[in-house]
């Protein structure tokens, strides 16, 4: 996980750009919440979540939820088609859902399903749901002095409640990249919250004093029969030293049902530490971790910016870099060669940037926003089809522009591009997991077979990203899983 660390109690509008993962304040936001939360608190804070949509938390369209009668298929007409994958909008089809999945796209004219809902376009532009390759379900909107006061039921709800959030923006699916969110995963899958599809990589697993390392100095040093820190506990992260504890750790987050793992090959902007340029985990180690993942039938990402480190976990097999903002021609070049999958962010010192308490912290982030930029050129010029990930954390001021951060792709790439990379392109990260891909059909297209997973947009954001970040204005329709979760007159 990478947005920069929050120094201090500041308003929860303060905005966030890259590494957050080892400030101080998610140290002390990991132990707050894991002081309480054995499994037995999980489960009542899962209660709790669901106990709030009988209390009113929830708004009517969850409420109802379980009592709706939906139509036996939707028909969507009269609009012009992004699929996901074409370099151009399609005129005169029309899309048909069955139950779940799209049934059909063909010819406008065509005999429809009997008993059919007909949803008319407008002239407007259907096209699958919007993807998220790196974000963190549980902790990207929990303000920062709730995350440090409130109950941990509390904190659950606001997770559960961020969740129908994402979905509303018309993010139908998301990568996390780290955090305890198998129990939100559940919720969403079983009905109970509204939400988006969840590919979980647990805890992220951390060198000692590596960028997943959490603890404070005056809990050192650890013995061989010294517990769990608090933030192992809950999930969050996990410290793991040497091939044996590897194995231990990505095998534990296996056995809950990561469909990936998630490990952290290098420094970090904000790390209390990890200098940005270090490297972390040795070749023997990375390799542990990526065998103990092919033997389940997926895959390890790590977080790594510099090219050594990037080199490294390739040489260890590797399939995913994540950030890399500070890779050089040569990785790039290595990255084409061995096909690795790059997921790469827009951290850029802009109006989301968040501000950093010490000088060491701004060089860092300005180094990481020119590395930004010179990132995007090389996955260009090097033929990478890179993800499109936010990575935000404890700032629903900032998640809640989620699709204004996709938006800034167009400095970039083009219009159509920047569609494909959101729909189709990051689809092929979340399914890189393979046989533990809990939702295996395809994902980011419309055709036939497909989750029904669309947005119908008052408008064509081929021609203007900027709808993409005004999803209330903007998307006249939301489809999840065959069922219409948002319907604008």
């Amino acid at each position: 996980m990478d947005q920069h660390a929050i120094s201090g109690l500041s308003p929860v509008t303060e905005h966030s750009a890259t590494c957050l993962c080892c400030s101080p304040l998610f140290n002390k936001y990991t132990r707050r919440i894991s002081a309480d939360l054995s499994r037995r608190r999980m489960m009542l804070a899962l209660g709790a979540s669901v106990a709030a949509v009988g209390l009113g938390v929830y708004p009517a369209s969850v409420l109802s939820r379980p009592q709706e009668s939906h139509p036996t298929a939707l028909v969507f007409t009269n609009m012009r088609l992004f699929d996901g994958k074409s370099a151009a909008l399609r005129d005169g089809v029309e899309v048909i859902v069955e139950g779940d999945k799209v049934t059909a796209v063909r010819d406008h004219g065509a005999p429809r399903p009997e008993g059919a809902e007909i949803i008319d376009g407008r002239g407007g532009v259907l096209m699958p749901g919007l993807i998220d390759a790196h974000w963190h379900a549980t902790m990207a909107a929990v303000p920062k002095m709730a995350a440090l006061t409130a109950d941990v039921g509390y904190l659950h709800i606001v997770a559960a409640n961020e969740a129908e959030r994402t979905l509303m923006r018309g993010f139908t699916s998301v990568r996390d990249a780290a955090g305890p969110v198998f129990a939100l995963k559940r919720a969403v899958d079983e009905g109970l919250v509204l939400g988006p599809r969840i590919y979980p990589s647990g805890a992220m697993i951390s060198q000692t004093s590596g960028h997943g390392d959490y603890r404070l100095l005056h809990e050192l040093p650890r013995f061989p029969g010294t517990p769990p820190s608090h933030s192992e506990e809950l999930g969050v992260g996990q410290i793991a030293d040497g091939r044996d504890e590897v194995l231990r750790r990505v095998r534990e987050q296996l056995m809950q049902g990561a469909t990936q793992i998630k490990l952290a090959a290098g420094g970090g902007v904000s790390s209390v530490y990890d200098p940005i340029e270090v490297s972390q985990y040795t070749e023997d180690e990375l390799r542990a971790a990526v065998e103990a993942a092919e033997d389940y039938g997926t895959y390890v990402m790590v977080h790594a910016y510099t090219p050594r480190a990037i080199q490294r976990a390739i040489r260890a097999g590797v399939r995913c870099i994540e950030h890399g903002q500070l890779m050089d021609d040569e990785t790039a070049a290595l990255v084409a060669e061995t096909g690795t999958l790059w997921s790469l962010q827009p951290f850029l010192a802009d109006e989301d940037a968040n501000p950093m308490a010490t000088q060491e912290q701004r060089d860092k982030q300005q180094l990481v926003a020119r590395g930004t930029v010179r990132a995007y050129e090389l996955a260009r010029k090097h033929g990478i089809d890179v993800a499109f990930g936010t990575d935000t954390l404890f700032n629903a001021e900032l998640a809640a522009r989620q699709g204004r951060q996709l938006a800034k792709l167009g400095r970039f790439f083009s219009n159509m591009e920047v569609l494909r990379m959101a729909t189709s392109g990051n689809a092929r990260y979340l399914q890189a997991c393979g046989i533990r891909d809990p939702y295996p059909a395809p994902l980011g297209v419309i055709e036939e077979g497909a989750w029904a997973d669309m947005l119908l947009f008052n408008g064509n954001p081929a021609e203007n990203l900027d709808l993409l970040g005004e999803p209330e204005r903007s998307m006249r329709v939301i489809v999840k899983n065959g069922r219409i979760v948002k319907m604008q007159s």
